[in-house]
């Protein structure tokens, strides 16, 4: 029985950047534009005692988390492995999705709680000052969602931090529509209720943030990986009789690796197998750290059983 290890990090055809250099200054005039954003939001709406001003507030704050754990994992992801992290930093990036996923779950709970309060105890709003505040929001969000533009198709991180501007800046339109009807209407009770609609948007978002950063820690395979394609094209690999102990799962929020067990019948023909399926792996399926072990069948492996790990 012999075992050989196919290692493929060649990027061709796929893009699976982790927050490149030319990004670093988007981050970073991101993250200090929605800070400042979130300091002015959060004392205007106290003073106007705006609910739906403080929870925007709360979630943009978890947009500036966001951002900077995405701009910390990113320049992680490029360490270069050690003795002791073999694989270097980049599940700091399944981590760091995590942690924010449990954050954010925390502050909708907070924002909810203290909305459904306000129902019973109403508190006048000045609706103008919900206007302008929010306005600055909408143009702060949707200029930062233009920072990440040219990238989102290439870069699922970058992707992320635009889909994440871009949909506050919605929310905070929102916020701006309660206040003129507020302005207009005298409608109090409509402050708390858009406060409770944003935890609706917050909630969405950070349940699947959660769910899937959850099964990446635990070496789920990637939502977007067909497993049973992968075990179906390795099983028509030429002189292939067997393929076991599949493994595949996120090495981080970008790059999958995979390990299999393959029995074949022509054990001279070893090498080029591993080159053929390294490639196809790559290209066809998005694996960028494949391992193959190869076996001839002679002794049993025990590792062979669907259900042993």
């Amino acid at each position: 029985m012999s075992a050989s290890h196919a290692h493929n990090h060649s990027h061709e055809g796929h893009s699976h950047q982790h927050g490149p250099a030319s990004y670093n200054s988007a981050f970073m005039i991101g993250i200090i534009l929605n800070t400042v954003f979130v300091i002015v939001e959060a004392v205007y709406g106290y003073l106007s005692h705006s609910l739906s001003l403080v929870a925007d507030a709360g979630h943009n704050l978890s947009d500036v988390l966001a951002l900077v754990l995405a701009w910390v994992a990113s320049l992680l992801s490029k360490k270069l492995p050690t003795e002791r992290r073999t694989y270097g930093y980049r599940r700091s990036s399944i981590l760091a999705a995590l942690f924010n996923a449990i954050f954010l779950l925390a502050a909708i709970f907070i924002i909810a709680w203290e909305a459904i309060q306000r129902f019973a105890n109403p508190e006048p709003v000045t609706g103008s000052t919900v206007i302008w505040v929010a306005a600055v929001g909408i143009a702060i969000n949707a200029g930062t969602a233009l920072l990440f533009l040219s990238g989102r198709k290439g870069d699922l991180n970058v992707r992320g931090a635009f889909l994440h501007m871009a949909a506050d800046a919605g929310v905070s339109l929102g916020v701006v529509i309660a206040g003129v009807v507020i302005m207009f209407t005298g409608w109090q009770w409509l402050d708390p209720v858009v406060s409770l609609l944003i935890v609706v948007v917050i909630f969405i978002s950070t349940w699947n943030l959660l769910k899937d950063s959850l099964n990446m820690a635990l070496d789920s395979v990637p939502p977007e990986i067909d497993a049973a394609a992968i075990k179906s094209y390795l099983a028509s690999l030429p002189s292939v009789t067997d393929v076991h102990d599949l493994h595949i799962w996120g090495m981080s929020t970008t790059e999958t690796a995979l390990t299999v067990h393959l029995v074949i019948s022509e054990p001279g023909s070893n090498d080029q197998i591993i080159q053929q399926a390294t490639h196809e792996l790559h290209e066809r399926f998005g694996i960028e750290h494949p391992t193959l072990q190869i076996e001839n069948g002679t002794f049993p492996c025990r590792m062979a059983d669907e259900y042993t790990i």
